[in-house]
């Protein structure tokens, strides 16, 4: 059985192949991909999402170039099951890190205090 995905596409955030590949990456951080996983074929994910086959298709072979995903003939597009989850997972937050410190620096704020509201946060119930 193939598991159906909710894809948020921004047309202004960029190039949709770029936004397709960055999702599959945070599907495999947050854990509801795995390494094996059978991604949904080209054509059923541009109709869920909205977009032209060839911008999936595109998006595919991107995440294959990375490393993270693999064609399997007459079969469809898997996750590799030697990806590395964790170095993703750490990628993904670095990514969030770097833009909570652009946003904590345009304010204007001291580290110590952006690090306080940070723990306060994760903190609260």
């Amino acid at each position: 059985m193939e598991v159906r995905y909710l894809w948020h596409i921004e047309p202004e955030k960029g190039p949709i192949y770029a936004q397709i590949a960055a999702e599959v990456k945070r599907m495999l951080a947050r854990g509801e991909l795995a390494p094996g996983g059978k991604l949904p074929s080209a054509r059923t994910l541009a109709e869920e999402a909205r977009v032209n086959p060839n911008t999936v298709v595109h998006a595919y072979a991107e995440l294959e170039r990375e490393g993270i995903t693999e064609t399997r003939r007459g079969l469809g597009t898997f996750v590799r099951e030697d990806v590395d989850v964790e170095a993703i997972r750490r990628s993904e937050l670095e990514a969030a890190a770097r833009a909570y410190l652009r946003t904590v620096r345009a304010l204007g704020v001291d580290l110590d205090a952006a690090r306080e509201v940070l723990k306060e946060v994760a903190d609260a119930p």
